[in-house]
């Protein structure tokens, strides 16, 4: 094992398209820090109305059904602290004092002692990196000694598989053409149609054609939402 900084590099270097590699690479990182658990949850942009939710982790396998049969993903203080606080939380009673069923569960399969810190991307997607094990305390001497390197592996966490899920996911997306993608992004800026047919030196209706493409490729409603699909897509940068 290299040390910890060329770890990381490693990670953010690794080319993959498959998520649970990385994932791999930071359980092998997380274990020189003497965690034997490691949980990354991604929160993607899109749909809006209810966003989609990629979790991995090493979990015990009876937790992770449990975990998804009593919906406690609604109630971690854990999570919901990381969607308000970029800060690091470590587990505590204190902490989940209002989710005391879910906490007893997670001690009885083995999660005794954790720290989760959540991280945002440049467009807004936000990921949370837990790191846990069953037993020895986390003191803070042992937080002053490993802290620098649980944040930085926070960091590298979000920026290698939000990266690699956003890439897949533009990978998936419709071809849009030249054309189309330059309509959106003046329709983006505010612009009506007759607005982008002038600036073009289109017809209006060669412009409504366009929008409508986009709308069916895009399989949206209408061009409000084609717009906010493509730049959160990361395809009108």
């Amino acid at each position: 094992m290299k040390n910890w900084q060329e770890d990381l590099l490693d990670i953010m270097q690794h080319n993959t398209t498959c998520e649970n590699d990385i994932f791999k690479r930071i359980q092998d990182v997380a274990n020189t820090l003497e965690f034997q658990y490691v949980a990354y949850g991604f929160q993607a942009l899109l749909p809006l109305s209810k966003p989609k939710v990629i979790l991995l982790n090493n979990y015990p396998q009876f937790w992770k059904d449990r975990y998804a049969q009593a919906g406690y993903i609604q109630i971690d203080p854990t999570i919901i602290h990381g969607r308000r606080s970029q800060e690091p939380i470590l587990w505590t009673d204190q902490v989940f004092a209002e989710a005391p069923n879910l906490w007893n569960e997670a001690r009885a399969h083995g999660l005794k002692v954790g720290w989760a810190q959540s991280s945002l991307d440049g467009l807004g997607a936000g990921g949370m990196l837990t790191l846990a094990r069953s037993c020895q305390c986390l003191t803070r001497r042992e937080l002053d000694a490993k802290q620098l390197k649980m944040r930085w592996l926070v960091q590298v966490t979000h920026f290698t598989i939000s990266r690699l899920l956003r890439r897949n996911s533009i990978t998936g997306a419709p071809a849009l053409s030249d054309r189309e993608l330059e309509i959106l992004k003046w329709s983006a800026d505010g612009k009506s149609a007759q607005d982008i047919a002038d600036i073009l030196k289109l017809s209006k209706s060669t412009v409504d054609f366009h929008i409508k493409n986009c709308i069916v490729k895009m399989k949206v409603p209408n061009k409000t939402a084609a717009v906010v699909s493509a730049a959160l897509l990361g395809l009108l940068n």
